[in-house]
């Protein structure tokens, strides 16, 4: 099962119908796994209480209100749960998980087939990395979504 993430997962954590989709085909699905804000279905769901998760990083101290254990990296692997950050860790994500299912050799043609050798032209692609006045301009950013996004989840959390 795989979960993305993006606009939508507000609503999606409400969704009575497809939390217990989730619930019921998480528990016997061979691999869990979501990327950015997707990790938010999967935790509403119950499925990351003490397991560790990753996602978009300007969500990600909000893990800890789904029982999440938060690490920084692109791709967390904990069991057979598999979270991506954001975006573009999604690829890294992605080929993670291909090699786990495929092997190492098909991973790596995938990475050769789409020529994924990544050279940005900023050094700015994590809050670590990133210049204080560009971090400052993209949490403004991302304030508002994470305000509504944390009352979905307590709206969630309240009617499991």
């Amino acid at each position: 099962m795989c979960i993305p993430g993006g606009f939508g997962v507000d609503d999606a954590i409400n969704d009575a119908a497809l939390m217990d989709f989730v619930k019921r085909e998480g528990a016997r699905a061979k691999y869990v796994t979501s990327v950015c804000t997707g990790a938010f279905v999967l935790g509403a769901a119950g499925l990351l209480k003490g397991k560790r998760a990753t996602t978009h990083w300007a969500f990600h101290a909000a893990l800890e209100e789904v029982g999440a254990i938060p690490v920084r990296e692109r791709v967390v692997r904990d069991g057979d749960i598999f979270t991506g950050g954001g975006v573009t860790a999604g690829i890294d994500f992605a080929f993670t998980l291909a090699a786990e299912i495929a092997g190492e050799a098909f991973a790596s043609s995938l990475q050769l087939g789409i020529e994924y050798d990544p050279a940005p032209p900023f050094q700015a692609g994590s809050p670590g990395k990133a210049p204080a006045e560009v971090l400052k301009l993209v949490e403004a950013f991302y304030a508002p979504p994470l305000e509504a996004f944390r009352a979905a989840l307590a709206r969630s959390m309240d009617n499991p």
